[in-house]
């Protein structure tokens, strides 16, 4: 009886359809992810890529290579939005030390989700170009300034990434693997 439940017609449309659903919810939930902190946005497209081709197999679309650059994109905006802040640090001026602690503050950060994020690359300029550059506090604080505009261009950068993680798994879906 069974088996025979599941080799009918609307067994095989009902499981199109939760598959659709599961992986739609991943990829929203992966955008969302892309902007709050708290979720890891490009694992969780990256997921929702994987559990497709779980759900349906061959009749999901998707190629093998793709799940490669989906990760090659992951990892290129994670790297991105790691050394986003010491680059903006840079790039308002700071040293090569208010760059160092930008990039040690946005770790330490990663701690205290979500200011943590900002205020980390922040707190970590600011005090290297005083303590150890041994500039005055005015152009360290620019230097502070200048990670937090680059971590918000790292964070800007994530949601575009992650938008084309999305538009790549559906083109695969769609264009490519049909």
């Amino acid at each position: 009886m069974w088996e025979q439940f599941q080799t009918a017609a609307i067994w095989h449309e009902v499981g199109t359809g939760v598959a659709w659903l599961v992986t739609g919810c991943l990829m929203i939930a992966g955008l969302v992810g892309c902007v709050l902190p708290m979720l890891p946005g490009h694992v969780i497209i990256f997921i929702g890529a994987v559990a497709h081709w779980v759900m349906l197999r061959e009749a999901s679309g998707l190629k093998w290579w793709s799940f490669l650059v989906l990760a090659a994109l992951a990892g290129i905006s994670q790297v991105f939005e790691m050394v986003s802040g010491a680059a903006g640090a840079k790039k308002f001026g700071g040293t090569k030390w208010g760059a160092l602690g930008a990039l040690i503050g946005s770790l330490a950060g990663l701690f205290f989700l979500p200011l943590g994020l900002l205020l980390g690359p922040l707190i970590g300029a600011f005090t290297f170009e005083i303590l150890i550059a041994r500039k005055h506090p005015k152009p360290a604080a620019v230097s502070g300034v200048g990670s937090v505009v680059g971590t918000l261009a790292g964070m800007a950068f994530n949601l575009v990434m992650g938008v084309v993680m999305v538009a790549w798994f559906l083109v695969d879906v769609f264009l490519i693997g049909k």
